[in-house]
């Protein structure tokens, strides 16, 4: 069976915001806090971040968590700040939207929807940001195979919506150690079978911070179009998962090494 509509139309390169792209050797950073908690704190990781070249801003405000007794995100107020922190930094935002019901507010504050692993079978939710025209990124579902992840962007895509990204951010399996285990063979298995971009994501991966920068340059060698990563200006005081977010410094060595990864691989091209 074919795991990508007929006809599909294959983007060489998606328009995510102005100077902003995915695809075609433009690599993604996806960058921002787990969770949007307050303007003090969002201002200073979006001025730090937006120094970077072709970046787009993220911060949860709906936070589906395990435990109900955890914080749940600001909501409908976290994504004004969100929308308005980057329209102050000129970048493109990102957050996770978990209910159908919220695409009307949040398709005027936000760039790019995503999909969160435990969403990715929420057929309903799939088929009404298909409808939309926003860009949107469907994380890979805890224990998908990458058939299922496929399928499940098909559901995107046949609702006429084929701005689509790919994120691989780890699978479980029954490895203590990190939180997931993450599955760098599906970058190379999705850029061979299928026609979606596609980045990773190493803090949700692993939840270890010192894991993120060597696992970030290993997706960019494996041929991923992008990262994206968990960063806080005090991950210590993080309401929500702070043990797998850089902070300001670690992110700006992340970067630094990327570009340099990058260059050398260009000249050996």
């Amino acid at each position: 069976m074919k795991l990508y509509p007929e006809g599909a139309n294959r983007k060489k390169q998606l328009m995510l915001g102005k100077n902003v792209a995915i695809g075609d050797n433009k690599f993604l950073i996806i960058a921002g806090p787990c969770a949007v908690e307050g303007e003090e704190q969002l201002t200073e990781i979006a001025k730090f971040t937006s120094k970077t070249n072709n970046i787009v801003l993220r911060g949860g405000v709906y936070k589906p968590r395990t435990s109900p007794h955890d914080f749940q995100g600001m909501g409908l107020e976290g994504a004004k700040l969100l929308s308005r922190i980057g329209k102050q930094y000129d970048l493109p935002v990102i957050t996770e939207i978990t209910d159908s019901r919220q695409i009307e507010f949040l398709d005027q504050l936000v760039d790019i929807y995503q999909i969160g692993s435990r969403n990715m079978y929420n057929y309903d939710l799939l088929k009404e940001v298909g409808k939309t025209d926003k860009p949107v990124l469907l994380k890979r579902g805890m224990a998908a195979t990458i058939k299922e992840w496929l399928l499940a962007a098909s559901y995107i895509e046949l609702n006429g919506n084929n701005k689509i990204i790919l994120c691989e951010r780890g699978i479980r399996t029954f490895e203590t150690y990190t939180r997931n285990t993450l599955d760098l063979s599906a970058v190379v298995a999705i850029k061979n079978i299928s026609h979606y971009p596609i980045v990773v994501d190493p803090s949700h991966a692993t939840g270890r911070k010192e894991m993120i920068i060597p696992l970030a340059k290993a997706a960019l060698i494996a041929g991923a179009d992008g990262v994206m990563v968990e960063v806080h200006n005090d991950p210590k005081q993080a309401l929500c998962d702070g043990q797998q977010s850089l902070n300001l410094d670690e992110y700006g060595k992340l970067v630094s090494e990327l570009e340099f990864l990058t260059k050398i691989m260009k000249d050996y091209e």
